[in-house]
Order: structure tokens, then sequence, then C-alpha cells
């Protein structure tokens, strides 16, 4: 019988989630459609991202045991999200995966994976 694994196993568990998200967010704060969204300070945000990375990829429930359902649309809701900026942070976590040397195949399965809710947190059409 085939041993399936999770996309949290397959990126390197909490290791590799913690190299996605530190080389993600310099992409997204250099961003110009995006950047302007997140405070100065970024580590917190940064933190928040590998609890709920971790839960999203079929880890442990880290984002959950610590600060309840994710209920991530309501959290951004207060964010002006477009169609445009969705992508845009997709793009940014592709160039991430790609600048950490993660494989195309499952590079591409991680993006696929992020990319509904991206779309999902669209809340405002694009300008």
């Amino acid at each position: 019988m085939k041993s399936y694994i999770t996309i949290y196993e397959a990126v390197g568990e909490e290791q590799g989630v913690r190299r996605i998200v530190e080389a993600f967010y310099p992409k997204v704060q250099a961003n110009p459609l995006i950047g302007p969204l997140f405070p100065a300070n970024i580590v917190p945000v940064m933190e928040k991202q590998i609890l709920f990375l971790t839960q999203f990829f079929g880890g442990p429930q880290l984002y959950s045991d610590q600060y309840g359902h994710p209920m991530m649309r309501a959290r951004h809701m207060p964010f002006p999200i477009t169609p445009e900026r969705a992508q845009a942070w997709l793009g940014c976590m592709n160039e991430a995966l790609e600048e950490i040397g993660m494989p195309e195949e499952l590079r591409g399965i991680v993006v696929e994976r992020l990319s509904g809710p991206a779309h999902h947190f669209v809340n405002t059409p694009d300008e």
C-alpha cells in the first residue's frame, strides 16, 4: 500500500515552513501592491504565518491551539484584497519557494493549495 505524506512533511516540517516564511516576507514587503498592507514590524506576522501554514499543510494544529479557529477570510476583511493583490501574494510565494530550492512539482502543489484561500480572501475589485 502506498504511503501518503502531507505537504507539511514534504516541505520539511517545522524547519521547511520557517524557511518558506523567511524567504516569502521580504518579497511581500518589497512588493508595491501588497507590501503597504503589512506592518513595518513583520516578525509577529511571520510567526503567525508559520503557525498557520504548519496547520494548513497538514502538520500540528498550532494556529488553532494558540488563536482558535483560523477564520482567515474574516481576519483579512479589514484589508482591501483585490484579485491583483491575491495574484501578487501567490507570485511572492512562488518566488520564495523557488529561492529556497523547492522542486518544481512540489512548488506547484504548494501554490495550488494556497490559490484557493488567496482568491477566497478577495473582497475588493481591482482598482
